[in-house]
């Protein structure tokens, strides 16, 4: 009998955290290292959510909270999905977990059994499909490459649904792609899961205030209400308030759902820290005007760094809409070698020769399900994208 659980030989290791760790460890032994692989902002938390931090110890707000969550976060969050997403949901339709990733582990974990099915589109955050797989349940891959925009289509979600479907999983704006769905977009494959009403929808909208070029952010119970009943919401504060270390998650969903995560939940972590739960009020009921001003930084980014990639490296990168990543297509270059003697087989092949020759720290394409490919985070100084880019054109430049 092993020591480990069968479950655990199920889930591979998160390719963004190993190559992260690499590039610290690098950086560690004195290497010059410009690490893009990770997914957060590189702005710091707005001032008045620290000092609501700061409040809530000064007046010992430190104890355990409702398993899912205090009321005024509640309250907050359902005012929030009112305001912003045009949801009518009350406190009670809501959830609060330790970031988002807790919201998506619940609910899988509370309603998936073996033999059930999850629609994965391709490419898609690592995570999804080793949730899924710990579960016990099976990823079905929904391709949405470079052709569609990184897009699901209709077509193709139609045909990877199966009566043993029980969730599709939609992420807008997308991490790798930073593809964004529009309203229509989203009405196109509303059409199909309305055929469908045996399969639930978990929407993962965590980059939903980083939408560009002046469009409109949309959630799929917002374009298609008939939806709501049988749609997770999820959201949090990681990316809008670049609070990733605080660890704050939220969603609003069916009732029977949450009550099902709140079991679950009661069963591990308990509630999420409750300072930050406190910091999490002000952030959704505080000033938002600062999110237009990180929004013109990173679509700054984003143009400088798409027109650097495209820039005759035998790179192909698309513009995205959202989010704060590329996923260029580095298959021109596959097959050759590169300047400092790596033979470029594989996306993986290209990352690890250009963080080795380079000092540049990226994510290839195969651990986002789709091979050829890599991401790269803009979510870092403009004097560091310009590094980054530069060395990215050197290392390409010199490959034969």
């Amino acid at each position: 009998m092993g020591f480990l659980s069968e479950a655990l030989s199920r889930v591979a290791p998160s390719a963004t955290v190993a190559i992260s760790q690499k590039a610290r460890v690098m950086a560690q032994e004195g290497r010059d290292i410009i690490a893009l692989s990770a997914g957060e902002p590189d702005f710091d938390t707005p001032q008045n959510v620290r000092d609501a931090a700061k409040r809530a110890m000064d007046e010992g707000k430190t104890r355990y909270t409702n398993v899912d969550g205090i009321a005024e976060l509640k309250e907050a969050v359902a005012a929030k999905f009112r305001r912003d997403n045009g949801l009518d949901v009350t406190a009670a339709d809501c959830f609060v977990g330790s970031g988002g990733k807790q919201i998506i582990f619940n609910a899988l974990l509370a309603t998936l059994n073996p033999g059930d099915e999850v629609v994965v589109p391709v490419p898609y955050w690592v995570s999804y499909p080793e949730i899924v797989r710990l579960c016990g349940a099976e990823p079905v891959f929904a391709v949405a490459d470079a052709s569609t925009g990184f897009k699901l289509m209709p077509e193709v979600l139609e045909a990877a649904i199966t009566p043993r479907t029980k969730w599709l999983i939609l992420n807008t704006p997308s991490n790798p792609t930073g593809a964004a769905y529009t309203a229509e977009e989203l009405k196109g494959l509303a059409a199909v899961l309305m055929r469908h009403p045996h399969v639930h929808i978990l929407t993962d909208d965590i980059y939903e205030v980083l939408v560009y070029d002046d469009k409109t952010f949309a959630t799929i119970a917002q374009v298609e209400p008939a939806l709501q009943a049988r749609t997770l919401t999820m959201n949090g504060v990681s990316k809008s308030h670049a609070m990733t270390g605080w660890r704050i998650g939220y969603c609003t969903g069916p009732k029977p759902l949450l009550a099902a995560m709140t079991k679950l939940q009661g069963q591990s972590t308990t509630n999420a820290s409750s300072i930050s739960q406190w910091a999490a009020v002000e952030a959704l009921n505080g000033p938002q005007e600062f999110l237009a001003e990180w929004r013109k930084v990173f679509q700054q980014r984003r143009d400088m760094v798409v027109a650097g990639l495209n820039a005759n490296t035998g790179l192909d990168c698309l513009m995205p809409e959202g989010a704060f990543y590329v996923f260029p297509s580095c298959q021109r270059l596959l097959g050759k070698t590169s300047a400092g003697g790596a033979v470029l087989t594989t996306d993986e092949d290209f990352v690890m020769a250009l963080l080795e020759e380079t000092g540049v720290a990226l994510v290839h394409g195969t651990a986002f399900g789709l091979p050829g490919h890599f991401r790269l985070s803009y979510a870092a100084s403009n004097a560091e994208l310009e590094e980054a880019v530069a060395r990215i054109q050197r290392f390409c430049a010199g490959i034969r």
